[in-house]
């Protein structure tokens, strides 16, 4: 069995840069859009980029596990399973807003080990893997040393979901101690954080493939990456990124009902 992590992490940036790239022809152009039974959007770029992603890993890795947001799930119990969100961020892509990214961790006996997070529309390609840093386009990337709150820049996606999930009064105290808030969210905000150009992203809802590639990525720039509970986890639903200053006061904001 291949755990080359190098290898693995070339080979999951090639394929999130096949199958987000595909995604462009969409973009700001026409689509086919539908809604699934959450509500959730869907278009033909979302299932034509798993798709292609798909092939590639079918290809390169036979016998590998994979799990997709639009296709299910395949040879789940190989220790190594492909984690893939093909559009991260569809309201982001329907509205024509270049903040969606590509999404594919790689998981080897159930634990995070390769993380790409790919935007095409704006070409910012972030990726790690467990040991060997983190990188946007190429070149090395840390999180932003920030030790205060009052100098924190807070990102989130929707400002619903904090009241829909028991969040809001917390919510609310984390926005009056933040220097600024912003809702530059879904996947892209936690690249924001990868990057050193935010300092806290939280999500109080989301699925494991919104969430395998974002551990190695933000734990390999060197922050934190766990639950509300501050729990270092994919798998409760909910996520924090930040910087290590700064987890155990937000994690305390959020256990106070």
């Amino acid at each position: 069995m291949n755990t080359d992590l190098q290898q693995l992490q070339d080979a999951a940036i090639e394929f999130a840069k096949a199958g987000g790239n595909s995604t462009l022809q969409y973009f700001n152009k026409s689509f086919d859009l539908q809604f699934k039974g959450d509500k959730s959007p869907v278009t033909n770029a979302d299932r034509e980029s798993e798709q292609i992603i798909r092939k590639l890993i079918n290809e390169h890795f036979p016998g590998h596990g994979i799990i997709g947001e639009e296709f299910g799930v395949e040879n789940e119990e190989n220790e190594i399973v492909w984690v893939l969100d093909p559009i991260d961020g569809t309201q982001s892509f329907i509205h024509g807003v270049p903040l969606y990214t590509t999404l594919i961790g790689i998981l080897i006996k159930n634990k995070p080990k390769v993380g790409v997070i790919y935007a095409p529309a704006t070409g910012e390609m972030v990726a790690a893997a467990n040991g060997l840093g983190c990188s946007l386009n190429g070149e090395k990337c840390t999180v932003r040393t920030c030790n205060s709150l009052n100098d924190a820049t807070f990102l989130s996606t929707e400002v619903s979901t904090f009241e829909a999930y028991g969040h809001s009064a917390a919510f609310n105290r984390l926005l009056d101690k933040s220097r600024i808030h912003r809702t530059w969210g879904d996947a892209y905000g936690h690249m924001l954080v990868a990057t050193g150009r935010a300092d806290i992203m939280i999500d109080p809802v989301l699925s494991i493939w919104d969430a395998a590639a974002l551990l190695p990525v933000i734990t390999e720039a060197g922050g934190s990456f766990s639950d509300l509970s501050g729990k270092e986890t994919i798998s409760t639903g909910n996520a924090l990124s930040c910087n290590s200053l700064l987890k155990n006061e937000i994690v305390t904001i959020f256990s106070d009902k």
